[in-house]
């Protein structure tokens, strides 16, 4: 068995986005998409698999996943990347997902994302969010962004993660940024978002918004006159602002649309799909804020953002069904493709009938 340096190399020498290790199966790469086990190698034992993810822990680290079960941490080989980490127990045994996380961070129009994005790495407040499933490139979006902003303007940017995914580097004389780590440089969510007001930010950086504590605190940065950008696993603008609704309590909700609505100011919700020509490619819904929009978030009428999202293409707006029909005539995914990662199949034919 290869040590766990080698695996990773591996992992990155095969364009590998995640490798996993599970007792009783041979090393896992996910490559585009799907799963190919490592062949040559055998099936990790209880005992490998323990020895080989001791081997990045600390003593600290090690009592924490022993005590809690799991543990969130992040890892680095010099000069060709790093892997978001997650380790954890199953049926008895350590089990690992290392998530892979370029050194270099792309450039919005290198990820094939809207132009719109140039837009939000201009705002001066309000919030942003990137959705969509696990695996399908919101923290690689998140990048880009940021990146942007630190290359462009004269800013503090503060991020909170767990673990820290890109690495930032200030760009220009104007710019700076603090990466902060849950475990490493903060106690807990709550502490950091709280401290993060007083630390004089004009960006701040949630790396998920959890839980309802996250979820506030995210919101009262935003409100407060500051550019919050974070993630949720949503598939679509109008399940972001109810599932932000929901994590409040009902005395709270009305109140909670009304700051919503004024501070929301874009939900991007993203897919990776496989392609014709191999390799995946991006599709995604786009919603900014316009009267329209502030109006049904504010009125709890959230069903109707779909609609107004698809008679407002000249600000910016597009759904995934048309997305995913613009790929499919430019012969990038097939139809079968477009309909799986849909929202709404018939929307994907009816605009097919229609072009």
């Amino acid at each position: 068995m290869r040590d766990l340096r080698a695996l990773l190399e591996i992992t990155i020498e095969k364009n590998a986005s995640d490798l996993h290790l599970i007792v009783a199966s041979p090393p896992c790469l996910r490559i585009h998409g799907e799963l190919y086990f490592l062949s040559d190698e055998e099936p990790l034992t209880k005992e490998t698999a323990e020895q080989l993810l001791f081997t990045i822990l600390s003593e600290e680290q090690k009592e924490l996943l022993i005590n809690n079960k799991e543990l969130d941490l992040s890892f680095e080989i010099t000069g060709k990347g790093r892997f978001r980490v997650n380790v954890y127990y199953q049926r008895g045994s350590l089990a690992g997902a290392f998530r892979f996380v370029p050194m270099e961070i792309k450039k919005i129009d290198e990820l094939g994302l809207p132009s719109i994005c140039h837009q939000f790495a201009k705002l001066k407040q309000g919030f942003v969010l990137v959705t969509g499933p696990t695996g399908h490139g919101k923290s690689t979006t998140l990048a880009a962004i940021v990146d942007e902003i630190l290359a462009t303007r004269s800013c503090n940017v503060i991020t909170i993660e767990d673990p820290i995914e890109f690495v930032f580097k200030k760009q220009n004389q104007k710019a700076v940024v603090s990466q902060r780590e849950l475990g490493q440089d903060t106690h807990s969510w709550t502490a950091a978002l709280r401290s993060a007001l007083r630390e004089d930010p004009d960006v701040v950086l949630i790396g998920e918004m959890r839980d309802y504590d996250t979820i506030a605190a995210a919101l009262t940065i935003a409100e407060t006159g500051h550019l919050v950008f974070s993630t949720l696993h949503t598939n679509s603008a109008s399940q972001t602002v109810d599932r932000i609704i929901d994590a409040f309590p009902e005395e709270a909700k009305n109140q909670v649309r009304i700051q919503l609505s004024t501070s929301l100011e874009a939900v991007l919700s993203q897919r990776l799909m496989p392609t014709i020509a191999g390799g995946r490619t991006l599709a995604y819904e786009v919603m900014v804020s316009s009267p329209a929009i502030k109006t049904a978030v504010r009125e709890s009428k959230s069903h109707m953002i779909d609609n107004i999202i698809q008679t407002s293409g000249g600000m910016g707006m597009t759904t995934l069904e048309s997305c995913l029909v613009k790929l499919v005539n430019e012969g990038k995914i097939t139809l079968e493709t477009a309909r799986l990662f849909a929202l709404r199949p018939e929307e994907v034919s009816r605009l097919i009938k229609k072009a």
